[in-house]
């Protein structure tokens, strides 16, 4: 962000707080969990939501920002050099008790703000009043279930929605999807394994790691999984790999040479499976080829899952 010359917005009235960082997160369950707790504690808090991008923007539509009474927050909605200031105008309406829009970049009110991306984007402030919602949503994905949001500028209401839909405006209400944290089943036991399994819970990823198929529970893999063979024996992967086949896993990727995964493909026609189930599996896993180390590997590794996801949303 540049400025030119002058604050960023108006000053701010001496009776509210110097917003500050809380925690650092753009984890959509961690952000609406730091409201919720707000709102337990009997504070008041604001949920700010990217709405509407025009032109680039450093965040993706539906990302959030919760802002308590004592100027506290978390979450970002765009690099982290506009926060403080869309914290502070959260400030003025939890003051208020009324929701807001909120414009930056091309076309603001706040001409000193220009966003690096040349664009603009729009924030819907909403002043919580309830918590059911906030509830809903956080026992959905613990319990790793989708869902959703429905915003409502007009009424200025929020509302949990059973269902994960795609981020955007309907009809004058704006809709927000959640999904489970990712999870990673990690197979094998080499040391290719032990680094992926710390490099995985470093990037908040929730972890499983097995050895044979009497340690996975099919229940275990579902849409938000992905499951990755690091295995240097075709025969210890193959019942593993046929309890992944019949999962719905976003990804499922095996270690190996092309030559190993023809082997792997035949065995597997062999045991019945049709060639659309065996095409699901990417071999050689992961995103760059040749990775001939254990940190080289889970990089890749853990990047091809990550690209999946987003591809997937």
């Amino acid at each position: 962000m540049q400025q030119r010359g002058r604050p960023m917005l108006r000053k701010l009235d001496e009776e509210l707080p110097v917003p500050q960082p809380a925690v650092l997160t753009d984890d959509a369950a961690e952000i609406l969990a730091f409201a919720r707790d707000a709102l337990r504690s009997g504070s008041r808090c604001a949920l700010v939501t990217l709405v509407e991008i025009r032109g680039g923007a450093a965040r993706s539509l539906g990302a959030h920002m919760a802002v308590r009474e004592d100027g506290m927050f978390c979450g970002f909605v765009s690099g982290g050099c506009v926060e403080p200031a869309v914290a502070a105008e959260a400030l003025e309406a939890i003051r208020a008790g009324c929701d807001g829009m909120l414009v930056l970049g091309q076309g603001s009110k706040f001409f000193d703000i220009v966003l690096p991306c040349g664009g603009a984007i729009t924030l819907a402030i909403h002043v919580l009043r309830r918590n059911d919602p906030l509830e809903a949503v956080l026992a959905a994905l613990a319990a790793r279930k989708r869902a959703g949001l429905r915003y409502d500028a007009a009424a200025q209401s929020l509302e949990f929605i059973n269902a994960a839909t795609e981020p955007g405006w309907e009809e004058g209400r704006f809709f927000t999807s959640y999904r489970p944290a990712t999870r990673v089943v990690l197979c094998g036991r080499s040391i290719e394994l032990r680094t992926t399994i710390s490099l995985a819970e470093a990037v908040g990823y929730d972890v499983v790691a097995v050895e044979g198929a009497a340690e996975l529970r099919p229940e275990q893999l579902d849409a938000d999984s992905a499951v990755a063979f690091l295995h240097h024996d075709l025969d210890r992967e193959m019942a593993l790999l046929e309890i992944a086949l019949a999962s719905p896993a976003f990804y499922i990727g095996a270690l190996g040479s092309e030559r190993t995964h023809r082997r792997r493909c035949d065995e597997l026609r062999r045991r019945g499976f049709p060639e659309a189930s065996i095409a699901r599996i990417k071999a050689p896993i992961g995103l760059f080829a040749k990775a001939r180390d254990a940190g080289s590997l889970a990089l890749s590794v853990l990047a091809d899952i990550a690209a999946c996801r987003a591809a997937g949303r």
